[in-house]
């Protein structure tokens, strides 16, 4: 898609849906090219990684019961004579 300088400044909003949309927006100004309005969602799909990489950190761990583990840090603390 193609835009002038001034298309940008009446229609940003219709550029930046455009962009969204997976468009690219080549601004030009008096006739050459001088920008490109690209939507960062397109990107960061791209550079994100399949998986976070400390999702299931302990699966492998057979010893450790998660659930009881995850109960113990959330107990509340009681700080009292017997400490």
């Amino acid at each position: 898609m193609h835009a002038t300088v001034k298309d940008l400044r009446l229609q940003a909003r219709a550029l930046l849906a455009a962009t969204q949309r997976g468009e690219t927006v080549e601004i030009t100004h008096r006739g050459k090219l001088c920008a490109r309005l690209v939507g960062l969602a397109a990107e960061r799909e791209q550079e994100r990684p399949a998986r976070n990489p400390a999702f299931g950190l302990w699966a492998d761990r057979d010893e450790m019961d998660v659930e009881s583990h995850v109960r113990r840090l959330r107990a509340p603390r009681t700080f009292g004579a017997d400490d």
